[in-house]
């Protein structure tokens, strides 16, 4: 049988039929990539997915631990800030002590100054006075507490001092939290006896006869 040159070039049924295969997508596979893509997707929107974050019961159990965190330590603190504030007041208390029997030796003619201000200014010639200037205020209010200085009962005038000022036979100093319960518990007091005597309640201790620090 003669083949001719011409029916040789022409395409067969066969090859045509896979040229359209080749060109064209397969409508079975396009529908199963398409539920894929859907299965993937649907599991992303899950509401038990990791992926977009925590459900409200995981917050809601994040939110109680914490909860009970706070509850334990911060009694705990407050406890000790109250402490640390009652030890500074005390330190003032002993400061004013200290600087008055320096105030009463320098100037003072045995007498004493009966405000912070006066305490705390400078004798001519001096670079500066017998208390720090952060005491300096009547009152003054340091680490949770007013502490203040003022007349002692029953004092009289002694001498003038460097700045004209008079000299008395007595003080009464004082340190009460700013707020009882919260910046400190105790009170605090002294005057020219040396003593510290504390309160329970905040209250200013009585100049003599009161609770003494041991």
């Amino acid at each position: 049988m003669r083949i001719t040159n011409h029916e040789l070039l022409r395409p067969t049924p066969s090859a045509k039929a896979r040229g359209e295969t080749l060109g064209r997508p397969s409508k079975t596979g396009g529908q199963a990539k398409g539920r894929r893509a859907k299965r993937v997707s649907e599991r992303g929107r899950g509401p038990a997915s990791t992926e977009n974050g925590f459900t409200l019961i995981e917050l809601l159990v994040v939110v109680g631990i914490i909860g009970v965190v706070a509850a334990i330590t911060v009694p705990g603190l407050l406890r000790a800030r109250m402490s640390a504030d009652e030890a500074s007041a005390i330190g003032s208390i002993r400061a004013i002590n200290s600087a008055e029997a320096a105030y009463s030796s320098a100037t003072g003619g045995g007498g004493y100054a009966i405000s912070l201000a006066v305490l705390s200014s400078a004798c001519p010639g001096s670079p500066q006075g017998f208390i720090s200037p952060d005491l300096s205020a009547d009152p003054s209010e340091k680490s949770g507490y007013w502490v203040g200085l003022e007349d002692g009962t029953g004092a009289k005038d002694v001498v003038d001092d460097c700045n004209a000022n008079k000299s008395r036979t007595g003080y009464y100093s004082s340190a009460v939290p700013l707020g009882a319960g919260w910046s400190g518990q105790r009170g605090f007091s002294s005057s020219a006896h040396g003593n510290i005597f504390f309160t329970q309640d905040g209250s200013k201790p009585p100049e003599t006869g009161g609770v003494s620090i041991q």
